[in-house]
């Protein structure tokens, strides 16, 4: 064969590699979608949360980039040794486009380079933005392998735009904030309005954009509150640790009051169900840097301290400031403080964004979509395309073909899922009288501060919480001690922070010492 067509054997084989690769890299790029759409019931059927699954996502971009890289390389070695360069700018009308290969590899490298580690945490906006050209990569890659070949990965990616559209029409809506707590050690939380049909479980996230910080900006943060617990509240934790973070913070405990704060939160999302039972008897142990972090304790009581008694839980705090051998007493300790928003008629509650039956909706639209999809590009072929390739002396262009089926996808997907939104949101006017009919302001919620080193309180449930708590200075908490000495035929361990003392105690728990400890990690990082 190499003989015939005047290559050399290795020309040959360096050509075939290439299209290997391609093919297999469309391979992966089938699968890559389908970690991050957020909503999909493929993701609760396994058990993953959206968060939990970017892993799978990072991993399969890497391979993804790294043999679409191989792929482009090989093809530019064979073109310059067979003196065929020229190749580099071809754009067929009715076979592979090369330059949009090109464009659709360049804009996958960017990403690739924007997302590696050390850049993503130290220059997350670079990393965010660049992110958004995922869709020249994918509309260039379908004009750079024509439609019917791309269709490997049009399911992933087909659930993908519907979970993005839906997330966008979400995106628009305002949520009414009721209050905000700020602590002295810049943190804050933020308590919004939630209809009574939206249920969530354990460790559920949602997204929050504030236009008057950052209009493109969306940051994950983990659901504080239960909605067993708490029908008619959602609440979230937010540390300042960056610059958006810490813009929020300054805004909230600026001296001068905040009458309405406009905040838009995509989700919750989270696992179908999770392992957490009713437990007797709970062991916090956490670790802090210094004693101001001690006050996020406060976060363990609601907004309406003053009406809860947790005297009644067998609650035991063990808490570690790891920086300071004895409690800083300063003047500028503040007590904690809460913050109370007028409503605003054009705030809804926290609602699912296609209601209580949210899997049952999200059938239809995919299902009708595609339907309709198959209905118009049906009629275009037998009416427009079909008379023009059966004319000999014309074909028609194969990019027009892909960015036509592109336009009826997306209007397919654009004209259901908006039909349902509107339904649903329809459906829930009526919890928008719930927000103005909220008279009752939350109670301030005491302070806990220090005194003379001791701290004093001001209320029941903060004495049931002082007594519960016990702070240690100047030292680490012993991790092996402290599960070892826990009795009882089943202990539940969670584990949640930096990834080196999540190994430790799965270590501990795995060591064979004891059989009475069952391990979870939960990590929030990515």
């Amino acid at each position: 064969m190499a003989a015939k067509t005047g290559l050399q054997v290795w020309e040959a084989k360096l050509e075939m590699s290439g299209l290997a690769l391609g093919l297999v890299g469309n391979i992966c790029l089938a699968f890559l979608f389908f970690p991050v759409t957020r909503g999909s019931s493929l993701l609760r059927l396994i058990g993953l949360t959206s968060e939990a699954s970017i892993k799978y996502h990072i991993w399969l971009g890497h391979i993804t980039m790294t043999i679409f890289t191989a792929h482009g390389l090989c093809f530019l070695v064979f073109w310059s040794k067979t003196h065929q360069i020229s190749e580099v700018l071809k754009w067929d009308k009715v076979d592979v486009s090369n330059v949009a290969g090109e464009i659709a590899l360049v804009s996958g490298l960017v990403m690739w380079v924007a997302s590696l580690p050390k850049i993503r945490r130290r220059m997350f906006e670079l990393f965010y933005y660049t992110h958004h050209l995922y869709i020249l990569f994918v509309v260039f890659f379908i004009f750079h392998v024509g439609f019917s070949y791309s269709c490997i990965m049009l399911p992933g990616f087909y659930l993908f735009l519907v979970d993005r559209y839906l997330r966008f029409l979400q995106s628009q809506q305002r949520v009414s904030l009721v209050s905000a707590r700020i602590l002295p050690c810049e943190t804050v939380e933020l308590n919004f309005s939630k209809s009574p049909e939206l249920s969530y479980t354990p460790t559920s996230t949602v997204f929050v954009n504030v236009p008057s910080i950052s209009k493109l900006q969306w940051h994950p943060f983990t659901i504080t509150s239960s909605s067993n617990l708490n029908p008619d509240k959602l609440s979230i934790v937010i540390k300042s640790q960056g610059s958006w973070t810490f813009k929020l913070y300054q805004k909230l405990s600026s001296p001068l009051p905040i009458d309405h704060l406009e905040v838009s939160i995509e989700g919750p999302y989270g696992p179908a169900s999770t392992h957490f039972q009713r437990i007797p008897q709970i062991l916090l142990v956490c670790s802090f840097k210094n004693s101001m972090d001690v006050t996020m304790l406060e976060l363990l009581l609601p907004v309406s301290g003053s009406t809860v008694d947790i005297s009644c839980l067998k609650l035991q705090i063990e808490a570690y400031v790891t920086r300071e051998i004895d409690p800083i007493i300063t003047d500028n300790n503040k007590p904690l403080q809460t913050v109370l928003f007028k409503p605003n008629a054009s705030d809804a509650p926290v609602s699912a964004i296609l209601g209580p039956k949210s899997w049952l909706w999200l059938g239809l639209i995919i299902s009708s979509s595609f339907l309709i999809f198959l209905l118009l590009i049906g009629i275009l072929t037998r009416f427009y395309i079909y008379p023009i390739d059966h004319n000999s002396d014309m074909i028609y262009p194969t990019s027009a073909r892909a960015a036509l089926n592109m336009l009826f996808i997306c209007i397919a997907i654009a004209m259901t899922a908006t039909a349902v939104f509107l339904w649903n949101k329809k459906q829930n006017v009526k919890g928008r009288g719930q927000i103005l009919s909220m008279d009752t302001p939350p109670t301030v919620s005491p302070a806990l501060f220090y005194n003379n080193g001791e701290r004093e309180l001001e209320s029941l449930p903060h004495q049931s919480l002082l007594q519960a708590t016990k702070v240690h200075y100047g030292e680490r908490p012993d991790l092996k001690k402290i599960l070892f000495e826990q009795k009882g035929s089943s202990v539940g361990v969670i584990a949640s922070g930096p990834r080196e003392m999540r190994q430790e105690v799965a270590a501990i728990c795995s060591s064979g010492l004891v059989d009475n400890l069952h391990f979870e990690s939960f990590s929030f990082t990515w």
